[in-house]
């Protein structure tokens, strides 16, 4: 890239260090004549308290790790510069060669230091608190799921504060009961939903035992009714007979309508919600599974990228050193092509950790949505059963009047039954976490 100055146009590289922050190079100041290459080195002996460094275009100069003082000029023996001019300043301690803020030991008059969020915005580093990006980083990794560092964390509101929405309570992943791995805090709501779907599954078939049992109580009393037992009975106790027998062949016609609207009207729709709710749960599980993958793939590329980098600037800074010892257009050729290929390490784990943030934001996204729709799907489906448990119950009251005691309870405690607060005491005891996931930074 090129930058405009006062002196017509001057060009102008950039390259990443080791820590994925961009630096850019720009011409010396007017008047500042760098000491001659191969001077010293690092085998001469400084002052305590001081360390020596090499800026990029291969000029030495000095930190004081005491006091954060930079310098151009060799401090003597008493460790005070032989000629401290304007050139000296405070900056961040260093470790290795490198700030601990991330950017290198770079005396203020040879680099512009800037960092990158994956954001898209910049921060400047004097800004910053090296003492709380030295103490702990802000997000730690969990199974290729970014998470707020509890040390850094500020407190995170719930979605549904007041409603124990799956959504807010299933972000990280749990050790499953064998200790063979970790389930996904989406599968234990999924397999809740699935074992929802198996118990639906066995009312209908324990309402269907009840119409078999209807459908041959009532081919039982019809058969009966034809009897001819006591038939020749005559006279008014012969009429009463009669009518006892006329009474079975009604109670058959009533137990065998009961068994019809049995079938119509609480098994069919049991089943018939059961497919639905089946296809609905294939659908998320396979959409969240595929979300989920592209974000371990995006991690994978992320380490991948910062790998590289690191090894790209350590050729970068070996390169640098070689230069002090032998100069000449080769070295500073190769150098030059480190740079370049420093600052394409740095482009590719940018972009890497760009489309990591995407896609934990995708998956960020569809996980709330999903949620919600698992928990109106069993906020549905508890509904639907309470409704036909009902109807069951009404049609046993037309059926047979004198069981009434036997169904009272049923239906009291089906008045009762609360999707809200059997989600509150399930989401109590298998929560996995509800500390959400935020983007990753370089």
């Amino acid at each position: 890239m090129e930058a405009k100055t006062s002196h017509g146009f001057q060009k102008e590289e950039m390259w990443y260090t080791a820590d994925g922050l961009k630096t850019r190079e720009c011409s010396e100041k007017p008047g500042m004549v760098p000491p001659p290459l191969g001077e010293e080195s690092q085998t001469v002996v400084l002052p305590p308290g001081w360390q020596s460094y090499l800026s990029p275009q291969g000029r030495r100069y000095y930190v004081n790790t005491a006091t954060n003082e930079t310098t151009w000029e060799r401090p003597s023996s008493s460790g005070i510069p032989a000629s401290p001019g304007p050139h000296r300043s405070s900056l961040p301690p260093t470790v290795n060669g490198y700030h601990v803020a991330g950017t290198p030991a770079h005396p203020p008059e040879t680099a512009h230091m800037s960092v990158r969020k994956s954001t898209g915005d910049s921060q400047n580093l004097g800004s910053s608190s090296p003492s709380k990006k030295q103490s702990k980083e802000n997000t730690i990794t969990i199974n290729c799921v970014t998470f707020p560092h509890p040390d850094t964390m500020l407190e995170q509101q719930l979605l549904k504060p007041t409603e124990w929405s799956y959504c807010d309570y299933f972000w990280a992943d749990k050790k499953d009961p064998q200790g063979n791995g970790t389930v996904a805090g989406f599968e234990l709501l999924l397999q809740k939903q699935l074992k929802g779907k198996q118990m639906q599954k066995e009312m209908s078939e324990f309402i269907r035992e009840r119409i078999k049992i209807e459908e041959d109580y009532a081919k039982n009393l019809a058969k009966l009714s034809q009897n001819s037992l006591a038939a020749q009975e005559e006279g008014s106790l012969g009429e009463a007979w009669a009518q006892v027998k006329k009474s079975l062949a009604d109670e058959a016609e009533v137990h065998l309508k009961f068994s019809a609207k049995l079938h119509s009207e609480v098994e069919k729709p049991l089943m018939n919600f059961r497919e639905n709710f089946k296809k609905d749960m294939k659908k998320c599980d396979h959409h969240i599974a595929d979300l989920r993958k592209q974000l371990v793939s995006r991690y994978a590329a992320v380490e991948k990228a910062r790998k590289a980098l690191t090894e790209r600037q350590r050729d970068l800074e070996m390169k640098t050193q070689q230069l002090e010892i032998k100069l000449s257009n080769k070295t500073e050729e190769d150098i030059k092509k480190a740079r370049r290929k420093s600052t394409q390490a740095g482009d590719d784990l940018m972009r890497c950790v760009d489309l990591y943030n995407q896609a934990q934001s995708k998956w960020f996204e569809e996980m709330v949505t999903t949620t919600l729709e698992l928990e109106r799907l069993e906020v549905e489906r508890v509904e639907m059963i309470r409704q036909h448990l009902c109807q069951y119950t009404q049609l046993r009251h037309e059926t047979d009047m004198f069981n009434q005691s036997t169904v009272e309870p049923v239906d009291q405690l089906l008045r009762k039954v609360d999707p809200a607060k059997d989600r509150e005491l399930w989401v109590r005891e298998h929560k996995t976490g509800n500390i959400r996931p935020v983007d990753m930074e370089i």
